[in-house]
């Protein structure tokens, strides 16, 4: 008998702390900046969160430091995980509609797999994942918060997860920052 759910739920990872020294690397290029090793620790954190939220499944953007905080994860959670081009940094020359074209097909795959099988995380990048909350209606306040609140003009720490559930179709997501490492707590005001 196939398992139908009737809410869709989404974690949107950001990878894990990258080496910012490597500066022979393009950012936005495969491979990209590896992580370090706090990055490699965050990534184990993040792991164990995607177990305790039941998540059944990862994908990984392509570029480094995404591909290897999935892996991480992965190990951890004892999940698998694919890699997905179409999910990777936001290029200096995309304008939204680009974004938009490039990720929203993941989306909705992910979503119909999600009603199959339960949870599904994306190990992306800040600036999609800002493309995601803006999408599925996070006030514009909230996100320019977080955006403060974090890195280089992030909504979500290295390693950090937003949650997005739909509790029925057609009906407005509900989205909520779901877990941050503890080396990035205290940065949030509570």
């Amino acid at each position: 008998m196939e398992l139908t759910l009737t809410t869709p739920t989404l974690y949107l990872a950001r990878h894990a702390t990258p080496d910012w020294s490597r500066t022979d690397l393009p950012y936005h290029l495969p491979p990209g900046p590896p992580l370090t090793p706090q990055g490699e620790a965050e990534a184990a954190e993040l792991g164990r969160f995607l177990r305790a939220a039941g998540v059944t499944r990862l994908y990984a953007s392509p570029l480094e430091r995404a591909r290897r905080t999935a892996e991480i994860a992965a190990s951890v959670a004892e999940l698998p995980f694919q890699v997905e081009a179409a999910i990777a940094e936001w290029r200096p020359e995309e304008k939204p509609e680009h974004i938009r074209v490039r990720f929203w097909p993941v989306w909705e795959r992910v979503i119909a797999q999600s009603l199959q099988s339960g949870p599904i995380a994306l190990v992306t990048h800040g600036g999609p994942i800002g493309f995601f909350l803006d999408e599925l209606g996070l006030p514009k306040d909230t996100l320019a918060y977080y955006r403060r609140t974090f890195d280089r003009n992030n909504p979500a720490p290295p390693a950090g997860v937003w949650k997005a559930a739909r509790p029925a179709s057609g009906e407005p997501w509900d989205v909520s920052l779901a877990f941050v490492p503890d080396a990035y707590r205290k940065k949030l005001i509570v």
